[in-house]
């Protein structure tokens, strides 16, 4: 089925949409937010800032309260309609109450408005990365399923304030943005953005909740569609950089802390992982350990990071495609290259609800199994900095204007060839509320294959919001006392 109407909608005019990139400050929106919490922290931005670190004006900071959202972004519909005005998010939208446990499953009697098959690329190129567009001309039965956009993205008011604050405050840090970042508040950093690193920066702390605690599995897909469970584990994640009890401009040493012990398969069962990220790399490195199973102690092992393959990605994903993006990104030089109206997976609540044999497919992910929507999204581009190495030399990120994640990634290997494409889902977690990144699917385009990785397909329990974990939770010590149980 190609370009289909399905409920009476016109498929888009690609020469009636805004695909040029936008520059940075290609804003023309409307307000909506609290005078209470505005008033306060306009009070709070006007406290000496040196001007040379600010990221941005006390005037500029004042679209936040007036034409942007309070995380950054357009607040307006764009020109054709296709992508609504922002009206609060998920708290308007009809997702269930707040404290709903467990899977909301959004726009349920909804159709797709049109498809885009193998036929369509040349119409729809400018509203696909080059990944997707990739897969399209593989797969004769590849599509894309377009459906309504809903712009359900939000964050608790004490995220809007954190970040209304954090825009005139937040900065890199001596050695560098690439290095860390200081003078931070439990918000998105760089709600305003002027350059790609920043934007990389709102991806790496954009909003999950202070803490989470699942039950997850990755899936490997071979070239000959034989499926295979790579892993199954227990993963407990505290953010310290989203602690509700953390002030503004406290000293925050690591802003992510993870810990994973594997149940399944029976080569990995009993091994532990714990990683402590940063938020500065000047001040302290990242800390990982791990316990491998027959070992029967703990050791720090600092090479699990960047482009070290993982035990269960099959030689397709690295450390640092975890979440699209992960850990330090002091290596890449981010190139911010625009903004611009795409396709992507969103309001995906659905596909983390199925038995993993109705969204796996033997050569990519089943296209009725993924919801795609218009949004805008940030591009920007990374290339090594002189000095540095990765198997990933050139690598293209988009990111979610609304919630700040990455939805895909391009990555090239050393000789130019388009080598991976990897694309989140995008769920709705109403209990928070935000929209976060949910499942990621990474294709090797090269040789065929794919891995699907933080997967809740086969779980009974969806994403579980958590209060702050003990501290002891993330030392070494109780990683060993965990995986000798």
């Amino acid at each position: 089925m190609s370009s289909s109407r399905l409920s009476g909608a016109e498929p888009i005019d690609p020469s009636q949409s805004e695909t040029k990139p936008w520059p940075v400050y290609s804003v023309a929106l409307g307000k909506n937010f609290r005078c209470a919490v505005y008033l306060s922290l306009m009070a709070a931005m006007l406290l000496p800032c040196p001007p040379t670190l600010a990221a941005v004006s006390v005037e500029q900071a004042t679209l936040l309260g007036t034409t942007l959202t309070p995380l950054g972004a357009e607040r307006a519909a764009d020109s054709s309609g296709r992508i609504p005005a922002w009206t609060g998010g998920m708290a308007t939208e009809v997702l269930g109450r707040p404290d709903n446990v467990g899977w909301v499953e959004p726009f349920v009697d909804e159709k797709p408005l049109f498809t885009i098959g193998p036929a369509d690329l040349a119409t729809y190129a400018a509203f696909l990365p080059e990944g997707q567009q990739a897969l399209l001309r593989r797969f004769s039965d590849y599509r894309l399923e377009i459906f309504p956009t809903h712009r359900t993205a939000a964050a608790p008011e004490s995220v809007y304030g954190a970040t209304l604050r954090n825009a005139t405050h937040t900065h890199g840090v001596e050695s560098g943005i690439g290095h860390g970042i200081t003078d931070t508040a439990p918000g998105i950093p760089f709600p305003i953005p002027q350059n790609g690193t920043e934007i990389i920066w709102n991806h790496l702390l954009a909003y999950w909740g202070p803490a989470r605690a699942d039950h997850l599995r990755t899936y490997f897909m071979a070239a000959d569609g034989t499926l295979e469970l790579t892993h199954r584990y227990r993963e407990t994640v505290d953010f310290p950089y989203y602690d509700p009890a953390r002030l503004p401009d406290a000293s925050l040493d690591f802003f992510f802390k993870r810990r994973e012990i594997s149940e399944a398969p029976a080569g990995l069962f009993g091994r532990g992982y714990i990683q402590w990220q940063p938020l500065d790399l000047s001040r302290n490195d990242a800390q990982i350990w791990q316990a491998v199973p027959g070992q029967h102690r703990v050791r720090r092992s600092p090479a699990l990071a960047y482009d070290t393959p993982t035990p269960d990605g099959a030689g397709i994903v690295s450390f640092d495609d975890y979440y699209v993006f992960s850990g330090a990104p002091d290596r890449y030089q981010f190139t911010l290259l625009g903004k611009r109206p795409m396709f992507v997976p969103y309001n995906n609540n659905r596909f983390a609800t199925r038995d993993i044999g109705a969204v796996a497919g033997p050569q990519h992910l089943k296209p009725d199994a993924l919801r795609y929507e218009l949004h805008r999204v940030w591009v920007v581009d990374a290339t090594l900095l002189p000095g540095q190495h990765h198997l990933a030399p050139h690598r293209r990120f988009y990111i979610d204007e609304d919630s700040w994640f990455a939805v895909y990634c391009d990555a090239w290997d050393e000789d130019g060839k388009l080598w991976k494409f990897s694309q989140g889902t995008m769920f709705d977690v109403p209990q928070l509320p935000a929209v976060v990144l949910g499942s990621v699917t990474t294709y090797d385009i090269e040789n065929g294959g794919y891995v699907l990785s933080f997967a809740f397909n086969g779980e009974a329990a969806g994403y579980h919001p958590t209060d702050m974990h003990p501290a002891s939770s993330f030392e070494p010590e109780s990683l060993a006392g965990e995986t000798a149980q």
